[in-house]
């Protein structure tokens, strides 16, 4: 059988295999993701997947974010409109309306994205990843996934892998598509419209013109819109840990003295100031005292759950025998776990030829707008991450905050049916009687929180392309291009100043305590809407990169096995980027204070930038008939970092014509994102009471009965670092493809990267249970005692993570027509990390949860299967997602209660896609198809966090929540 019959065989099957010989009767040298070289495209040993247009059309993908997701190469992280739609932490915050790739679970910021092989700017906001939304896909011809570190060709960020979307060229005609994705159960609808118009053929006519317009938009998804998210499942290990409820919770903490102290003195030292305060027994009930009470749970009255949404709280579970009388309040049913984003791309294209030569220009237009709506802002005038004790503005003036050491006044009707109900459970705090309640509230009348995003994008490009004059088989490429991302974030509903809110509270307009089912006087909506900070600029940034590049290639001499190729450049870009915080002229007063607005002027930057000069070069030697040597390197000069130096080396060998053995070492690295490194020092006192001095207290658990567990309340520092230096990593890999026959190909590549001098922010937990590796981190007085722990990012720690990736491809005929099959699979054999290179390696972390970080799945794949016989085609895909480990709360972690149904895995995860496609009417086609075909919910997880209300009772990383959907697309060709 020719060699040629089966490269063509494998081609069909749109599955990313490297060809196994030259095919003599082929001649066009081009280029492919991961390469400098031009080459006859039969000779690629990358391991590169090639995804067509048509394949994304016949599976219902109209957005790089949908792609992305079905990617087995790709990670799990909070990098999706459902991972990163409520109240989120660390990188994620700031990516309001944007999502990133995340090859090999490297981490956004190390997976570079291309578009026709070039640079785009960085999403404004984040300063440091490409936001896939500003991809124009419905321009897209074809994408090409690089599955390895590219350091050595591209430079910073190509760490897990490169994605180079590749637009169309070229095209004369002109044709329209419409498309609509409907879920069955509502929520969450996708559509696109497209609009592709050509004109001329470059060889015919050495003109062509190009014009692609796309609009996509997708709606909204709430929680409550599916029965698969409820947070209020004690049976299965998980409820919530949440006592910020719609109806007010009373605490004994606070720095105004409130009806639940035992103590009817204000002396500081004894009395209920902020911290000091406790809560009351009850009658012959022992030392236990309760605090956090909602008063609906208490005996006789009318339960947590006469409020929608709310339930008791479950002390057992979270191992605090004091919240037995709290409520809480469902944050998942609340959240909205897809956020709405409205995609509008516009690129033109002119590309002139004169003679071989092309001289292209292209304009690349983009506007994303998105919505990030979330559960309504809880007030606590017990502390919280939104009532810290004063503000710090930009001149350092301090001022209170208003909710600091609040309580709600003894005076009206709902504050003495809230203390009658105290004093019937718990008789000795009616002495206190008259003093006003501390308390903690979601406060549902404010409206959720609404946070809108615009976000522009563009790119011009000036490029030529041809042969060499004077250089037989030597081409060049040049262009210089000018790329942008410019994002504007705008408060929308749930937000109000401050002073005016608390003003409402203080007067008693606006009550905590409203009896359920009953709403808010007319008198306190007015308030509200009076002090609303509806409109107001919460923050923008611009990123801005302008690049020239240039390469040629071509051969140099040759030896008894072809001709040795060359391949040499040079790449010359400055990076720009701007953040502006609050731009309020009465930014200085603390009247201007918004409640829970996520920023402050601390992260502004005037603008800063960055020169980078790199030179690269890469060698393909054929040492003999059936060996090839391909070396590169690529010198980078940034400024401030200084230089680096990557060297890439791989090898491919065909000991016979079916069978292709290839590997590979390179280095490369990830220089620090802006905000990384020039974001602001933010001080935040620690609010909770869970906190110890890890160096006096083993247990790291608060116990007042034993020496140096008491509580500490420390400052916490976060934001940038400038003496940050760049990621460094290492990489190897080893695989092969074998094609028996035509008919049939497999392919496995066997990969490593070790990831050297990371960055990391560890999460606070990690600190106190790392101390000894962190004790610069804790910073003490005079005393030894410690008053602020910095949390800042650090270059320290380790990683390594080792994987597989597999395909199968096979294709044959069946009746009258064909079959193709194919499977793409990734194995995660290994992920371990160390903090700090000189501590020891950790555990794995493949099948386990965790938070902070990617959650590493041991096995993904995507399998489909494709008939076609005249103007029909169908198409049966399925994409699984192994299980893991499940997160357990306190009380189950420490073993002290073990739920009915709970179940330590979270189950794996299958969905069945399905289409059908018809062309036989002149100039039109139509696809139909089911997406998630068995309608299968997101696996029960017990991954509650109470900062990330999008993922209670499902995981966002892994699973999608739209359920079943019907989707039609019309493509009509006009000429």
């Amino acid at each position: 059988m020719k060699l040629k019959t089966i490269v063509r065989a494998i081609a069909l099957l749109g599955v990313a295999v490297p060809v196994l010989a030259q095919d003599a009767g082929v001649s066009q040298r081009v280029e492919i993701t991961g390469s400098s070289i031009k080459r006859i495209a039969s000779e690629g040993a990358l391991p590169v997947q090639v995804i067509s247009r048509k394949d994304l059309e016949r599976q219902g993908i109209v957005t790089a974010e949908q792609l992305i997701a079905t990617l087995s190469v790709n990670g799990n992280g909070l990098d999706n409109l459902a991972s990163n739609a409520d109240v989120v932490s660390g990188a994620a915050r700031g990516n309001n309306g944007a999502t990133a790739a995340n090859l090999r679970g490297q981490g956004a910021a190390s997976t570079l994205v291309l578009l026709n092989g070039r640079r785009m700017a960085a999403h404004g906001l984040n300063g440091g990843v490409v936001d896939l939304n500003s991809i124009p896909m419905g321009a897209v011809e074809r994408v090409e996934i690089l599955k390895d570190g590219a350091s050595a060709i591209y430079g910073t960020d190509a760490v897990g892998g490169v994605i180079n979307f590749i637009l169309r060229k070229n095209y004369s005609g002109l044709e329209a598509q419409a498309f609509t994705d409907i879920t069955q159960q509502g929520g969450g609808n996708i559509t696109r419209f497209k609009l592709t118009g050509g004109f001329g053929d470059l060889d015919t006519n050495g003109l062509n013109l190009l014009a692609a317009l796309g609009y996509s938009e997708n709606q909204a998804l709430r929680g409550d819109q599916r029965g698969f998210v409820n947070t209020f499942q004690p049976n299965r290990g998980l409820s919530v840990d949440t006592r910020g409820t719609p109806y007010g919770t009373v605490f004994a903490a606070g720095s105004a003295y409130n009806a639940l102290s035992r103590d009817n003195t204000k002396d500081p030292k004894t009395g209920n100031y902020l911290g000091r305060g406790v809560g009351p027994t009850l009658p012959g009930g022992g030392t236990q005292t309760y605090n956090g009470i909602n008063t609906l749970n208490l005996p006789g009255q009318a339960g947590c759950s006469s409020v929608d949404g709310m339930a008791a709280y479950d002390a057992v579970l979270w191992a605090d025998p004091s919240t037995k009388y709290g409520c809480a309040w469902d944050t998942g049913r609340a959240a909205v776990i897809q956020q709405p984003v409205k995609n509008t791309n516009l690129v033109t294209r002119g590309t002139l030829k004169l003679g071989e030569h092309q001289l292209i220009a292209e304009a690349v237009l983009g506007r994303s707008e998105s919505t990030k709506i979330f559960s309504p802002n809880q007030i606590s005038t017990a502390g919280s991450a939104t009532s810290v004790s004063t503000f710090t503005f930009a001149n350092g003036t301090k001022a209170v905050n208003p909710f600091n050491g609040m309580a709600y006044p003894s005076t009206g009707a709902d504050y003495n049916r809230v203390f009658n109900s105290l004093v019937a459970a718990f008789p000795t705090i009616e002495a206190n009687r008259g003093q006003g309640l501390a308390f903690r509230w979601r406060c549902m009348p404010c409206g959720p929180r609404e946070v809108a995003t615009t976000s522009d994008t563009s790119r011009f490009l000036l490029a030529a392309e041809g042969p060499l004059p004077m250089l037989a088989g030597w081409d060049y490429r040049t262009g210089l291009s000018v790329s942008q991302s410019e994002s504007t974030s705008t408060l929308g509903g749930g937000y109000q100043y401050q002073k005016g809110l608390a003003d409402l509270i203080n007067s008693g307009v606006l009550s905590p305590f409203v009896t359920p089912g009953q709403s808010q006087s007319a008198a306190a909506l007015a308030g509200l809407e009076a002090v609303s900070a509806r409109g107001v600029k919460l923050y923008s940034g611009k990123f801005t990169v302008t690049e020239l590049d240039g390469t040629v290639t071509g051969p140099v001499f040759k030896l008894p096995a072809g001709d040795v190729m060359v391949a040499a450049g040079v790449d010359l870009r400055t990076e720009k980027y701007s953040f502006n915080g609050d731009q309020r002229s009465t930014i200085n007063e603390v009247n201007s204070v918004i409640t829970g607005a996520a920023f402050d002027n601390i992260n502004a930057l005037a603008g800063v930038k960055r020169d980078i000069k790199a030179v690269f070069a890469e060698v393909l030697v054929p040492i003999t008939k059936r060996l090839d040597l391909t070396l590169a390197a690529r010198h980078d000069d940034y400024t401030g970092f200084g230089t680096t130096d990557n060297p890439k080396v791989s090898l491919r060998f065909t000991p016979i014509d079916q069978l292709v053995l290839r590997g590979s070492y390179s280095t490369g690295f990830r220089v620090p994102t802006f905000n990384q490194l020039f974001n602001g020092v933010t001080e935040s006192p620690y609010s909770g009471k869970d906190l110890v001095d890890p160096a006096k207290c083993a247990s790291l658990k608060v116990d007042l009965a034993v020496a140096g567990c008491e509580v500490i309340t420390p400052t916490i520092l976060t934001g940038g670092k400038t003496t940050l230096g760049p990621e460094n990593s290492k990489q190897w890999s080893t695989g092969f493809v074998w094609a028996p026959m035509a008919e049939l190909s497999f392919g496995a590549d066997w990969w490593s990267i070790r990831r050297t001098g990371t960055i990391q922010s560890p999460i606070l937990s990690t600190l106190l249970a790392n101390y000894a590796l962190f004790p610069e981190n804790f910073l003490r007085d005079s005393a030894g005692n410690i008053v602020s722990i910095d949390n800042r990012y650090v270059n320290a720690g380790e990683t390594i993570t080792k994987g597989v990736d597999l395909n199968a491809s096979a294709n044959g005929k069946l009746g009258l027509g064909r079959w193709v099959a194919s499977l793409e699979g990734s194995y995660l054999i290994d992920k371990r990390r160390r903090l700090i290179t000189s501590s020891a390696m950790g555990a794995s972390e493949v099948g386990q949860f965790t938070r902070a970080d990617d959650l590493s799945l041991r096995w993904k794949h995507n399998a489909s299967f494709t008939y076609s016989q005249g103007d029909w085609s169908g198409t049966l895909g399925q994409r699984y997602s192994s299980g893991y480990k499940d997160a357990m709360l306190p009380g189950v972690a420490n073993g002290s209660v073990v739920p009915a149904d709970w179940n330590p895995d979270v189950k794996a995860y299958t969905l069945y896609n399905a289409s059908v496609g018809y062309t036989g009417i002149k100039s039109l086609g139509l696809t139909v198809g089911i997406k998630n075909l068995l309608n299968t919910d997101p696996p029960f997880s017990a991954a509650y966090d109470g900062n990330t209300g999008a993922g209670s009772s499902w995981e966002p990383r892994v699973a999608d929540p739209r359920g079943r959907s019907f989707t039609l697309t019309i493509d009509y060709k006009f000429f």
